[in-house]
């Protein structure tokens, strides 16, 4: 019910934002809309725990500032090899385990490794994540477990 309730709430704030209308008949109109996709939301059966995820709530803005300056970081490590030429690029591809337990954990590290400049998850299976690298400290950097501890932290 509380997945329910939150999500009504977000497509309410969605809907406010980017329409601003406030006469009836718009805030009507948005109403109907919202109860709409509500009930095709349970007809479907898609709210659940992974597709409202509550508890990430109050631990992504940190989670989301430390990976921002990690984005940051690998920008000027990937321009400054590029700069320096091919001797220092060193492509790399390596299978790296995950310690993420649900779902959403697994999607959320495989997108932080996408998002970071110069490394790409090209596949996932089980808790074996399949990583291409740029360079190779960019790896060592993975093996390392910084990011997976983060993320499993969030999980959490």
């Amino acid at each position: 019910m509380r997945h329910t309730i939150f999500l009504s709430l977000s497509l309410t704030a969605f809907w406010l934002l980017n329409s601003g209308h406030n006469t009836a008949l718009m805030l009507s109109f948005g109403a109907i809309s919202i109860a709409f996709v509500l009930y095709i939301a349970h007809r479907m059966d898609v709210v659940d725990h992974e597709s409202q995820p509550l508890h990430l709530t109050l631990k992504l803005p940190g989670f989301y500032a430390w990976l921002i300056k990690e984005i940051i970081l690998a920008n000027f490590l990937v321009v400054k090899h590029i700069w320096l030429g091919n001797k220092t690029i060193s492509p790399t591809m390596v299978t790296i385990k995950a310690s993420q337990k649900t779902d959403i954990g697994k999607v959320i590290y495989a997108n932080s490794i996408t998002l970071t400049p110069g490394t790409v998850t090209v596949n996932l299976e089980g808790d074996q994540f399949m990583v291409h690298a740029l360079l190779r400290e960019s790896i060592e950097d993975l093996q390392a477990g910084e990011m997976d501890r983060r993320v499993t932290q969030l999980e959490n």
